[in-house]
């Protein structure tokens, strides 16, 4: 198993349990954990395939199925023992996400397309999985929090292409892409950070937009 194989199972494994965590909060039964898991584990790499326009990698080796299905099972008999589930499914969804910013940006790069495609579809693959799993459970969605999230996919995704541009060594690249994802997103959650926000202001009224067809 290569390491970004290695990977793909992780990122699957990891955004499933964060689905099946969104099922106990629901208290759906274990055919809702499984559904909830696995749309959660394969969402962002079935949407990155299909904008590639490859073959969808849980539909040409079903076996990526099975992470899903045993994320579900695992959590369905032991998320009772989690106090703070909502927490531990942010926690693992950085995971998650970080190793699917690397196999995202890695299969962009792959199959010949540029740094911009690549960039875009490590981000995609790393975070439509998560945004699929609030939709679908009526969970408060992660992409509306404060904190840094689709940024740290960004940034993992812009390290990996520069990485791999200058030829360095792939296992380096991935690793160090991913680790700065985490660590990006972990701060995010542990510290809070944030990027300034918009801030709306009072439209003009219609005596201003007046004067200033006068002014004119």
């Amino acid at each position: 198993m290569t390491l970004f194989e290695f990977l793909n199972y992780i990122g699957v494994f990891v955004f499933a349990a964060t689905g099946a965590l969104s099922a106990s909060r629901r208290q759906l039964d274990i055919i809702g954990f499984i559904f909830l898991a696995n749309i959660t584990g394969i969402g962002g790499g079935t949407m990155r395939d299909l904008l590639l326009g490859t073959p969808v990698f849980w539909v040409e080796r079903p076996i990526y199925l099975l992470p899903g299905t045993l994320a579900a099972i695992i959590v369905y008999f032991t998320a009772h023992r989690v106090e703070s589930r909502y927490r531990l499914l942010l926690w693992l969804d950085a995971i998650g996400m970080a190793a699917y910013t690397v196999m995202g940006a890695a299969k962009g790069l792959d199959f010949g397309f540029g740094a911009p495609v690549a960039i875009v579809t490590g981000i995609f693959t790393a975070t439509l999985g998560g945004i699929l799993r609030d939709m679908v459970a009526g969970e408060p969605s992660v992409l509306m929090r404060r904190e840094i999230y689709i940024t740290a996919a960004f940034a993992g995704a812009c390290l990996y292409v520069i990485l791999a541009w200058f030829g360095i060594n792939p296992i380096i690249t991935a690793l160090t892409s991913g680790l700065l994802a985490f660590i990006v997103r972990g701060g995010a959650l542990y510290f809070g950070w944030t990027l300034p926000v918009y801030k709306s202001r009072p439209g003009r009224t219609a005596e201003e937009l007046l004067r200033d067809r006068i002014v004119r």
